[in-house]
């Protein structure tokens, strides 16, 4: 089968598109014929040797797939051949024409969702969802402030965030990240490179601040929602897109009883497998409901990952990138 290969730890221009060997499903796994695959800023450091899981050399990428079961091994459950599935892959493998997944880490697609959609659902909006659900415990009526709101996580908040009766700020760094905020229903939208953060914000909000922050972009975003947050606000420490890892100013966070909480859906996920699958399965009803329609995404060839990447360090990506075999 043809896989996209990291030999070195590096550069997006390091990855190589190889035919590499398959294997068949042991117990309690199933092999996926991968229709689409989900790009992350998580692959992207682990393509760096910067990730949290540092897989041992040579690997392949991909941690979010979506596909179609070909083959189960014993004891899978409920699994079946033919079964529309997406799955999240925590050691990578995804970047591939095939994967063998462990069944359990297996969830079944809504109808309505097609191949594409699905590859960049899980990471996406199963962060968002685990974040304001049950990290943030975010309330109908409360306000939250979106940071990079024009991504894939950031563009999967805005959304949650709706469909959990919030009022959203989106804050995004350009014209056209701010419209894929506005499309998925941001009450309001702020160019954090050239307007004030903090003073929009308390305006909306008459002066009381955000009740939410969804961070997933560091640096200087971070420190501007920080100081639009009110008392008893709660700062979602998604990751640090831009580069530089959030500092926190403990004298702001004492003085307004703010609460920083960290969010690692997929660290999550791993230790919990019956709970990530829980998850999805709400998120799965909010799609048949209509209350979280399809996800923006922008299909790529396999062979285009490393372009993919590229545009992904340089922050040039509107909504989710993914790969198709």
């Amino acid at each position: 089968m043809k896989a996209i290969v990291c030999t070195k730890f590096g550069e997006p221009a390091t990855l190589e598109l190889r035919e590499v060997e398959g294997r068949s499903p042991g117990r309690g796994e199933v092999r996926i014929s991968v229709r689409a695959a989900g790009v992350n800023f998580a692959d992207l450091l682990m393509v760096g040797g910067k990730y949290q899981v540092k897989p041992d050399l040579p690997f392949i990428p991909g941690l979010e797939v979506a596909g179609e079961i070909v083959e189960c091994g014993e004891d899978v459950g409920e699994m079946r051949v033919g079964d529309r599935v997406l799955h999240w892959a925590r050691h990578g493998g995804g970047f591939a024409e095939e994967i063998v997944a462990d069944a359990a880490k297996v969830v079944r697609l809504a109808d309505e969702m097609d191949f594409a959609t699905a590859a960049g659902f899980h990471i996406g909006h199963g962060t968002a969802y685990f974040a304001l659900t049950r990290r943030a415990a975010l309330r109908p009526g409360e306000t939250l402030l979106v940071n990079g709101a024009g991504g894939g996580v950031g563009l999967a908040a805005v959304e949650v965030g709706k469909a959990l009766g919030a009022r959203v700020i989106a804050c995004a760094s350009t014209p056209e990240k701010l419209a894929a905020a506005a499309e998925r229903g941001a009450d309001l939208l702020i160019d954090y490179t050239a307007e004030s953060v903090r003073d929009r914000a308390k305006a909306f909000t008459d002066g009381a601040g955000v009740d939410v922050v969804f961070d997933p972009v560091g640096g200087q975003a971070f420190g501007q929602a920080l100081r639009a947050i009110g008392w008893h606000g709660r700062m979602l420490l998604i990751g640090f897109a831009c580069g530089t890892v959030q500092q926190i100013p403990a004298n702001i966070v004492l003085v307004k009883n703010v609460s920083v909480i960290g969010v690692v859906w997929g660290a999550e996920s791993e230790r919990d497998p019956a709970f990530a699958v829980e998850v999805m399965g709400e998120l799965m009803e909010f799609c048949r409901s209509g209350a979280i329609g399809p996800t923006k995404c922008v299909s790529h060839p396999l062979e285009r990952a490393a372009d993919v990447f590229a545009a992904m360090a340089e922050r040039r990506n509107v909504g989710k990138a993914v790969l198709v075999p």
